[in-house]
């Protein structure tokens, strides 16, 4: 599993209807493309929990050739064409599973970015990160819930979708406004090792 995202940040003053609109448009174009586990196209409004107005889609891809496949295709061309070229994260998998909604559809979303210490061992600091996350796969209200690790940067992701709005957990809180799920069962349940 890869995870994966892009912040597109708009100005204050932005209409963030014309996000919702280029969702409701295109947003099914994704709904069965090969290697995609999950998408979710994230906003996040400013005033509204946020201090920035955002389109911030979120990717956890089952294979590497899916994402390669987006990047250098039409749908990521689009994004380069309208907003400009924004910088792609990625992070490896860690683990992933499904949480006790994980029938719903996902209206919130909740992303806490961490560094991994200097002074810590990186097994150990994933260790705990894996507990975490195992802690938030069983919270009511969670469709799923991803960890992921940049090791080049040591800086942890815990990425989890949420059938109602977004418990006061640390991080950034999303809203969903479409989920395509094409290749959801082939992320495999649990550690990714």
């Amino acid at each position: 599993m890869h995870a994966m995202q892009y912040e597109i940040t708009l100005p204050a003053d932005y209409d963030m209807g014309i996000i919702r609109d280029r969702v409701a448009a295109k947003g099914h174009l994704l709904d069965d493309f090969p290697g995609l586990g999950v998408k979710a196209y994230l906003v996040r409004e400013r005033g509204e929990d946020s201090p920035v107005n955002q389109y911030a889609p979120f990717y956890l891809w089952s294979a590497p050739e899916g994402m390669n496949s987006f990047l250098w295709g039409p749908g990521f061309r689009g994004i380069v064409r309208d907003f400009g070229r924004p910088e792609v994260q990625h992070w490896a998998g860690l683990a992933y599973e499904e949480g006790p909604s994980s029938a719903a559809l996902p209206r919130t979303a909740t992303r806490r970015r961490a560094p991994v210490p200097a002074s810590a061992a990186p097994a150990d600091a994933v260790d705990a990160a894996l507990e975490e996350s195992s802690r938030l796969a069983k919270a009511p209200g969670a469709v799923a819930t991803a960890l992921a690790v940049d090791p080049r940067r040591w800086e942890l992701v815990h990425f989890t979708l949420w059938d109602h709005l977004a418990p006061k957990e640390p991080g950034e809180r999303f809203e969903v406004l479409h989920l395509s799920q094409p290749g959801r069962g082939d992320l495999g349940q649990g550690r990714q090792w």
